[in-house]
């Protein structure tokens, strides 16, 4: 970093001009201790553990004191200038800071959600029902969810007041500061430690009063809280070890034994953060005045969790003005007229307002630290105030809640104000004022000083290095370097298993200057330390030193430039490269260390950066260091790193191929002192170097050119062996063969074991040569000739070495086999060694590791049930984060049974597994399932396929062209407000009809429509336009009434919306005439304003109810931003709609002012409305306030005029009806009982003409808040409210019931509905039968005569409601429901007789108010039996409604007829909502269609209604039955049908819109998990009625019951993987089918889809014949006629029956059979017989193994991998064929199931490389060579080379024949055994049978043979055995002959 870049803002400062006064009073305000002047830079590895390369990603902070620019790796990312702030930068850092989980409801505290005082619970209440259903209760669930604490990166900044911090994600914090910052450092785990400036006055007053100097230190971890106290505790116990962490306290010990707490002198010189590998909590102080320097360890301990281990603490002695409380300007009483029902909870939101610790110590505000003069840019956020009422919410003015500097918070004002003046403090309680720890401190070390080091304490500095384990404990190295004295003093720090953190000085040495650094090892840090003769040394491996510039450089001391860089200037320093330096400079001091960087300065004041690494970035040399790490002892260890450090210098650090791994080589023979291998004289010819290139490899493995004549590749010659070996060469050895063996186990490492193997054969050929010989067999050229005997065998290590795959088949196969498994403590311990463990606990050996894990899971003998061991290994993998790729790195043998372990649980998953184990066995339609969405309610499930494959999609040209001309036409955005948007789910939901057009061309407001008129030509033309105009206001009526089902057809049809206006379509009522073919408007003031007024409001609505409550974008400045500049109806239905869908919960509060204090009514309602509807049941105190301000009930004096209408009174009632909803507070349902019968409504007037409907709402808000709660038993309460609703209804109470109310103070003509309805609501489904006889229909015809008739429909249904249970949807009970009298008198006028009319009246009334109650008990079941019923009634109202009579009482009749059938319409389509049934929708269309009679405009109403309600959501959802959703469903369709579109006096219009809060997604989908398509899909589901359960089959997407009762939901259908979801026993399932109502399947690869073959007539099973692929191709590849296969043409086939991407291209690839060499016909005949076999089986994983399979058979032996390969193979096929069927098949659970890859397919593959093996068997070459190997002799060299190692090798591989050692003694064990045994008569030998003893002697070879060989499960073959029993016969033979030759010749 640069000083240019503070160039541009430093001001230049002339003389100073001014008296001394004033100067002083700069300096003051300047504050003391810093420098401001000087450039400051800091270095931090913010990700260490992610760190590759010297500085990547490292963050450079560079500041002055107007500047703060942050880089990484050199690059400006951010930069902050504070020029305007008047104030210099005191200090900056960079550290992390915690974000708080945030709740999910609101967005900012300046929300109607942020309610610090949660509202009542309604589960409490009522454990048995619920008030609402499980969608709102799963979204209120949600929106108390506290999302997770997260940590981000953070830039803090500290000026002189002020502090700022700087988030990554761009979120800034400013808070005041009431001290000068002198330091700050970051802490772990977030947040920062700040050391005030100690000014020398306070001291001296401290001095002078004897008192306590205030505290220096703090710590920072929250922008919106305070500073705290670092605080001292005796001592700090655990934290690690899974230790819990705890502190110990002073009285826990004697007084003389406490340690000093920090004093205010002390100073920090150095914090630890936890870098990579660094886990001690540390930091340093200096006390000067005492020359003493401490260490300290610190602690975080969360607010309220706080693990004390005493009870009791020691006190100091505080200052008085620390006693502050709270200001007495700030205390508030508590309220004593508390209107809630419930009491606030404890405040434990935010740590300063949790409750206090018990026991704690309490710490006084920052306002008592030295005071400070008042500045008018103090600034603070988040500040709280001290009262206990107030003590959880934010000083913020509730409308200017600005984050400004202006507000500032009162606490943080004191501070600024002077905190020592203890007038302005209260003698209150300080509870709230005082700070409470949140990091604590104790010390732990203490070193004394001397005069030179603490005067000059500015140059000591401390660094943490060698932080591991150190075979005995975890302990780090602490360096105190003290350049004054030129001394560094090394502490150790230790981690006791008690918990205790111990430190003690180890050493000291002389030095400059030390930094911690990664240096020689990758993971733990090096301390560079340079000393006072200038040279750099290394501290490493503990207090080893290395010198790191005495190798390749002149001289033991550095050059450095003397042209240097200036001191803000960063470069790279080579230290191996002086060249081109003149003057030699020495080191003065090592400065801002990351990873392998430092900043260097030399003895002329210049820095340069300079890296100094001497990692390895080799993986197999850094594998290699670490595993002898773990073997030698430390002084070894550390000799071998050094040594290879040192030739890996020489040759300057090279990263080239080979050379790290050459060095280690090279340090390796140097250190054990090994000869290295002889080189060939003859290898300096280029044509000899090419086989030593890395293209001589690759030329090897290519089949082209394997032809071709190569160099000969030089086999490494093993040296002879002259004095007798290193005693450390065996667990050298042994170690390197286990790394080789963990390098075996992946195949992209395979080139990497032939690299190790040349070392392995090396030291092997000295002590142990068989395990050369283990080796050569799998690298022949590895070393050249065959190890046959040493001269010092190291009996040590057995005779052969332990082979990993196959102990891992062993113990699959055996699990009782007692081989060991694999333990890296074992390296070390049998060879009685103590390793150094120089890297700590690291794991060289991980592939090893992991899959011993995983195999000890497969081989559980515990375990008997072969699907529980596949599932524990699966966990297993998913525990260590093992996936696909993982397995593909593995080879084909030791993946085959974790493969299998998968395939075992994908085709049986289990219930409750993460999503990670789903993901891993290939399950991903579980997965989905299975995942944690943050979204709410109903987010996904019905987004198109679009939104989940990205928003970038490729227009078409038809899309382009419709663009174009909607451009050219002007109609650009255009909306008619019925577009649905949602065509590939109603393309699934209604198939190919056209219901949907139909339904939205009949609610579309927005065009004009077409209608036919009546000719009558005996009309005059004037006649003719009245007649016209009349029937344009008729149509008027009707389309005023379009928006109220236009709102439900299209509820959430708009996912999500732009940041430009929202369009809200446009009423039109002109129409377009027919046969006149004319267009009619309507003349002007026709229409009244009332009734324009409310049909916009319904349109507003309408159009707000199109954006899907689960949208997210919709925010207050987006509400703000479409504000018209005067508030319109329209606007005012549009803030209401976005108030019944969740969305007005995040306007903010000081807009909400602005849209109510013009005073707009329809705004008003809709805003009261929609906050009350947004906050449902949650008692949200701010929404209270807003309701009572518009509501004089709810005053204190409610008489005050408030100069509100009675419609926005009204409006206000309901809102507190749901506001409270089901909370039973007795306050409000005492206010809304009261407003039934206001006085003031007693008789009608002008002011009063909404009365009725003021009533109603007040009913409506009573039955709301107690909805459901009214008491069974008698409680005095309830029975108040029961008998003044008694009176309410009736007029007066029974005689023992009578009070002191009159009659004549309210209208039981209002009254009496309204009460009707509030009773019935009360005890909704309490089925109190006392209560409901309260609401019997008259029993008399005169009784009958005295009340209205609609009366009765009200009381029917307000009984039906309580006696819930009663209900049945059938005619029986209907006709119980009616009086006796009305169904005699019925009966009588079917045999002719008159009657009386009032009982036809209360007919039709009863009649509607029991299919209302059926059509709220059965909402949105569309079950069958309330459906036959209702249409049936539906049917015969309809033929009584549309007769003409002249009579006026048979138009009275009509009229009831109407109303009734009115509420039967909506009663119908309540049970049939959301299905868009088509019986239904005939009805209605015939219903719309009747505009030439007159219709009332409530006629109209309800069948637009009934139409939205039969398609709503555009069949996405239905409606609920909950207690909520009956109440809401009530109001919406209550039996009020208004005359004209204005008319509001008997009901409130705006409350039909509340249907919104009954609605339900309950329409379950179906999608492929891999395409994202809707599907159809055939489900069981399983639902509990009452006490039975009944099983539905269902095909979704369909409409599901409610959610409460569905048990269970099942997929068993052949086309997709099975599916279950348990959602009564598995939370989670039910979870994400509320979360989305989806549930995603996996088609499986053999079929189509229903909707691509509904018949399955295309599935690959119908077309193939066969449910498996073509076997014997598998097996042995062949060319046949594969056009005579079924699915031959597999090409074409594949592409015609499936739509899977990698299944097409497969095909298209490689099964083409036109055309090609023979050779590649084959291997498209192969593809072909794979590709038809992964697709029938659907395992599609496995196409990459059979292409390898084939690879396998057709690789040639002289590829350098062929050998690891065939191992390999060998273990596949003796897995299948000897294992698979007995432990993992399932048969032992009668559960069989296929394997993935056929054990024929291996065992061919085999036979095809055996036959390859056939053509040597009888090469006499081959037979001398085994000859010689056979009996243990030398081969030579020139037979080997005549059939190649590699053959030899491959046929020793193959067989599994013993070692050539073990063969020499098997022979003579065979030759005694054979003559000690022949002519003995049995037991003792054979007799005469020697064919017997022939057989005895080869079996026991045999056995012998394979046990003294770890080998897999065929053992050494009996065919290669009777072949070296013919060449030891052979042998014998001629030793025979060659004896006899001597003795005749003797």
């Amino acid at each position: 970093m640069h000083s240019r870049h503070f160039q541009s803002i430093s001001h230049s400062e002339g003389p100073y001009q001014g008296s001394d006064l004033l100067y002083s009073i700069r300096s003051a305000l300047r504050g003391s201790s810093v420098n401001n002047d000087q450039l400051h830079g800091e270095f931090y590895d913010p990700y260490p553990e992610a760190a590759a390369e010297a500085e990547d990603g490292v963050e450079e902070l560079f500041w002055d004191k107007e500047r703060v620019v942050l880089c990484t790796g050199g690059v400006i990312q951010k930069q902050w200038s504070f020029a305007h702030e008047a104030q210099p930068v005191q200090w900056a850092c960079n550290g992390w800071l915690q974000q708080a989980g945030v709740v999910a409801s609101s967005r900012s505290s300046g929300h109607y959600t942020t309610d610090p005082r949660p509202g009542p619970s309604n589960e409490g209440k009522d454990q048995a029902r619920p008030t609402f259903g499980p969608f709102e209760r799963a979204e209120q669930e949600r929106r108390r969810e506290v999302g997770p604490t997260s940590r981000i990166r953070a830039t803090f900044v500290f000026l002189r007041s002020v502090g700022w911090i700087y988030l990554e994600n761009g979120v800034e914090y400013t808070f005041s500061l009431p001290f000068i910052v002198r330091q700050a450092w970051p802490l772990y785990p977030h947040g920062v430690i700040i050391q005030r400036v100690l000014e020398p006055t306070e001291v001296q007053e401290a001095e002078l009063t004897g008192d306590e100097t205030l505290p220096t230190v703090f710590s920072l971890i929250s922008p919106l809280a305070e500073a705290t106290v670092v605080d001292h505790a005796f001592n700090i116990i655990g934290g690690f070890h899974s230790i819990p962490l705890s502190l110990a306290h002073d009285d826990e010990h004697t007084f003389g034994q406490v340690p000093d707490p920090l004093s205010a002198g002390e100073v920090i010189i150095w914090v630890s953060h936890q870098g990579h590998g660094e886990d001690s909590d540390l930091l340093v102080t200096i006390y000067p005045e005492r020359r003493q320097l401490s260490v300290w360890r610190y602690a975080y301990v969360k607010l309220g969790d706080l693990p004390y281990s005493q009870a009791h603490f020691r006190f100091r002695k505080k200052r008085a003005s620390m006693a502050a409380g709270a200001p007495d300007n700030q205390r508030q009483m508590p309220a004593h007229n508390e209107t809630f029902a419930w009491r606030p909870p404890p405040p434990e939101d935010h740590p300063l307002d949790a409750s206090p610790v018990p026991h704690a110590r309490h710490h006084p505000s920052l306002a008592s630290l030295p005071s400070l003069p008042p500045l008018s840019t103090t600034t603070v956020l988040g500040s709280f105030t001290s009262s206990s009422s107030n003590a959880r919410r934010p000083i913020i003015d509730e409308q200017h809640p600005s984050l400004g500097r202006e507000r500032l918070g009162i606490n943080f004002d004191r501070m600024a104000l002077g905190g020592r003046a203890e007038g302005d403090v209260a003698s209150g309680s300080a509870e709230y004022t005082r700070m409470r720890s949140t990091h604590w401190i104790t010390r732990l070390f203490t070193l004394d000083l001397t005069e030179q080091d603490s005067t000059n304490w500015q140059g000591i500095s401390a660094s943490i290095f060698d932080q591991r384990f150190d075979g005995q404990a975890d302990r780090a190295l602490l360096a105190i370097c003290r350049a004054p004295s030129n001394t560094m003093t090394i502490l150790s720090v230790g981690k006791n298993s008690d918990g205790a953190v111990k430190v003690a000085q180890v050493a000291e040495y002389p030095a400059v200057s030390a930094a911690s650094m990664r240096i020689t090892r990758s993971n733990v840090d090096d301390l560079l330390v340079a000393e006072p003769n200038g040279a750099l040394t290394v501290f490493t491996h503990g207090l080893r030193k290395y010198n790191a510039s005495t190798v390749g450089i002149k001289g033991a001391i550095p050059y450095f430039p003397s042209r240097a860089l200036s001191s803000s200037s960063a470069s790279m320093m080579n230290v191996d490269n002086p060249d081109g330096i003149s003057t030699p400079l020495r080191v003065a001091a090592l400065r801002n260390a990351v990873r392998s960087a430092v900043t260097v300065e030399l003895s002329n004041g210049t820095q340069s950066r300079a890296s100094v690494d001497f990692a390895p970035k080799d993986v197999l040399t850094k594998q290699c260091l670490e595993v002898l790490t773990l073997t030698l002892p430390a002084d070894w260890s550390f000799g071998l790193h050094v040594t290879f450090m040192d030739s890996w210098r020489s040759r300057r650090l090279a990263c080239n191929s080979g050379v790290e791994f050459d060095c280690f080589k090279i340090a390796l023979v140097t250190v054990l002192e090994i000869e290295p291998y002889q080189k060939e004289s003859n290898q300096t010819a280029p044509w000899n170097l090419l086989s030593r290139s890395s293209s001589y490899a690759r030329i090897g493995e290519d089949d082209v050119l394997a032809g071709m004549q190569l160099p000969p590749h030089p086999s490494p010659k093993p040296p002879p062996v002259r004095k007798r070996p290193h005693a450390l060469l065996a667990p050298v050895l042994n170690a390197l063969h286990v790394l080789g063996e963990d390098l075996r186990l992946v195949v992209h490492r395979h080139a990497d074991v032939h690299r190790l193997a040349e070392l392995i054969c090396l030291v092997a050929a000295i002590i142990r040569p068989e395990w050369a010989d283990y080796w050569k067999r799998f690298c022949p050229n590895a070393t050249s000739g065959w190890a046959h005997h040493s001269s010092f065998v190291d009996d040590r290590l057995p005779v052969w070495p332990p082979d990993m795959t196959a102990m891992f088949y062993g113990r699959i196969n055996n699990p009782d086999w007692k081989l060991p498994w694999y333990d890296i403590r074992k390296l070390a311990s049998q060879f009685k060694l103590s390793p150094g463990f120089a890297y700590g606990r690291l794991e060289p050996l991980a592939y090893l590791r992991q899959l011993t894990l995983i195999y000890r899971c497969l081989a559980d003998k515990t375990v008997e049930d072969s699907r529980k061991r596949a599932e524990n290994a699966m966990h297993m993998m998913v525990k260590h984060q093992i996936g696909e790729s993982f397995l593909n790195a593995l080879p084909i043998g030791l993946a085959a049974p974790l493969r299998e372990a998968a395939r075992t649980c994908q085709l049986a998953p289990g219930q409750d597994w993460p999503t990670a184990a789903y993901e891993f066995i290939g399950r991903n339609d579980l997965a989905e399932g299975a995942h944690t969405h943050p979204a709410g309610p109903s987010s996904s499930g019905y987004q198109p396929v679009k939104g989940f494959l990205g928003t970038r999609r490729r227009q078409s040209i038809r899309s382009l062209v419709n663009e174009a001309s909607s451009a050219a036409a002007g109609d650009v955005g255009a909306s008619s407000g019925v577009e649905l948007n949602l065509d590939d789910f109603t393309r699934i939901r209604f198939g190919q009809d056209k219901r949907l057009d139909e339904v939205a061309r009949m609610l579309r407001s927005s065009e004009v429509p077409t209608v036919r008129m009546i000719e009558r030509p005996e009309l005059s033309e004037h006649d003719q336009a009245k007649e016209q105009q009349n029937h344009v206001l008729r149509i008027a009526e009707r389309t005023l009434a379009l928006p109220l089902g236009r709102a439900m057809f299209t509820f959430g049809s708009v996912p999500t919306v732009t940041r430009e206006a929202y369009a809200i379509p446009k009423i039109e009522f002109s129409i377009h005439l027919q046969p006149q073919n004319v267009t009619i408007t309507p003349e002007p003031n026709k229409i009244p304003l009332d009734s324009l007024n409310w049909g916009d409001f319904h349109n507003g609505v309408a159009a707000a109810l199109r954006i899907s409550p689960s949208s997210d974008v919709i925010d207050s400045s987006w509400i703000k931003f479409n504000r018209p500049s005067e508030l319109t109806p329209e606007h005012a239905g549009f803030l209401y709609g976005l108030g019944l869908t969740g969305h007005l919960r995040e306007m903010l509060t000081w807009h909400t002012f602005g849209y109510l204090t013009p005073k707009h009514d329809l705004t008003s309602i809709g805003i009261l409305l929609g906050l009350s509807a947004a906050n449902i049941g949650s008692g949200n105190r701010h929404v209270t306030k807003l309701l009572a301000v518009h509501t004089p009930a709810l005053l204190p004096t409610p008489t005050i005029d408030l100069n509100v209408p009675l419609l926005i009174q009204a409006g206000g009632l309901v809102g507190l009806g749901l506001l409270y909803m089901g909370s039973k507070n007795r306050r409000m349902a005492e206010v809304c009982l009261k407003q039934i019968s206001r006085n003031d409504l007693t008789q009608p007037d002008l002011s009063n003409e909404h009365r009725e409907a003021y009533a109603m709402a007040a009913a409506l808000a009573f039955g709301m808040v107690t909805l459901g709660k009214g008491s069974v038993a008698s409680v005095p309460a309830d029975d108040a409210l029961v008998s003044e609703l008694r009176v309410l209804i009736h007029g007066e109470a029974p005689s023992h019931a009578r009070g002191k109310r009159s009659h004549s103070t309210f209208d039981i003509n209002l009254t009496s509905p309204a009460a009707t309805i509030a009773l019935g609501l009360m005890y909704l489904k309490t089925e109190s039968k006392e209560v409901a006889d309260i609401l019997t229909v008259p029993d008399t015809i005169m009784a009958l005569n005295r009340i209205p008739p609609n009366f009765l429909l009200l009381r029917t249904l307000a009984r039906n409601l309580i006696l819930w249970n009663s209900i049945t949807p059938t005619r029986e009970w209907v006709d119980a429901q009616l009086p006796t009298y009305i169904v005699k008198a019925l009966d009588e006028r079917m045999q002719g007789k008159i009657i009386d009319d009032a009982i036809d009246l209360a007919f039709y009334n009863i009649v509607a108010g029991c299919c209302f109650a059926i059509a709220l008990k059965y909402s949105g079941t569309a079950r069958e039996e309330p459906y036959l019923l209702l249409i049936n009634y539906y049917d015969s109202f309809s033929r009584l409604a549309y007769t003409n009579g002249p009579a006026y009482d048979h138009k009275i009749k009509r009229h009831a007829i109407r109303d009734g059938l009115n509420l039967i319409s909506i009663s119908l389509n309540i049970v049939m909502a959301g299905t868009g049934e088509i019986n239904c929708l005939r009805r209605l269309r015939y219903s719309y269609g009747m505009y030439n009679q007159a219709m009332r405009y409530g006629t109209h109403m309800a069948t637009h209604m009934s139409l939205g309600l039969l398609f709503l959501g555009g069949g996405r959802f239905t409606l609920g039955s909950s207690d909520a959703a009956v109440a809401c469903l009530i109001a919406a369709f209550f039996p009020r049908f208004a005359p004209v579109s204005s008319d509001n006096k008997s009901y409130l219009q705006a409350l039909r819109h509340l249907w919104v809060l009954a609605v339900e997604p309950r329409c379950l989908i179906a999608r492929d998990v891999d395409t994202k398509e809707i599907v159809y899909l055939p489900v069981k589901i399983k639902v509990k009625e009452g006490a039975e359960v009944g099983m539905a089959q269902l095909i979704s997407p369909t409409l599901i019951p409610d959610f409460d009762r569905v048990l269970s939901i099942r997929v068993d259908t052949p086309r997709y993987w099975p599916f279950y979801l348990d959602l009564a026993n598995v939370r989670r399932h039910k979870d994400s089918l509320l979360r989305n109502q989806t549930i995603y399947v996996k088609r499986r690869t053999a079929f189509l889809s229903y909707m691509e073959d509904p018949k399955g007539s295309r599935s690959l099973f119908v077309r193939s014949g066969s449910s498996s692929g073509d076997a014997a191709t598998l097996d042995f590849p062949r060319l046949t006629d594969t056009k005579a296969h079924p699915a031959g043409d597999l090409n074409q086939f594949i592409s015609s029956f499936s739509n899977d991407p990698f299944f097409l291209a497969f095909a298209d690839h490689f099964c083409r059979s036109d055309s090609g060499t023979t050779v590649e016909q084959l291997f498209n005949a192969h593809c072909h017989a794979s590709l038809l076999d992964s697709i029938l089986q659907d395992k599609p994983q496995t196409l990459q193994s059979h292409l390898l399979l084939y690879r396998y058979r057709t690789m040639i032996p002289s590829s350098r991998h062929f050998h690891l390969r065939l191992q390999d193979l060998r273990f596949a096929a003796d897995f299948y064929g000897k294992v698979y069927d007995r432990r993992f098949s399932g048969r032992a659970e009668s559960s069989t199931r296929a394997p993935l890859i056929r054990e024929g397919t291996l065992s061919g593959t085999l036979y095809a490389l055996d036959q390859q093996l056939e053509s040597i068997r009888t090469n006499p070459a081959f037979l001398s060579a085994l000859g010689a190997y056979a009996r243990g002799e030398h081969v030579p060299t020139a037979v080997v080379d005549t059939i190649s190692a590699n053959t030899f090798a491959w046929y020793l591989l193959r067989n599994n024949v013993p070692v050539s050692t073990l063969l020499g003694v098997l022979q003579g064990l065979a030759q005694r055994a054979h003559a000690a045994c022949v002519g003995l008569p049995p037991p003792e030998g054979s007799g005469d049978d020697a064919e017997a003893l022939e057989r005895g002697v080869r079996e026991v070879l045999h056995a012998t043979g394979t046990q003294m060989t770890t080998t897999l499960g065929s053992g050494w073959a009996m065919r290669s055995l009777d072949e070296v029993l013919h060449v030891w016969r052979t042998a014998s033979g001629a030793a025979g002959v060659s004896r006899g030759s001597a003795q005749r010749a003797s």
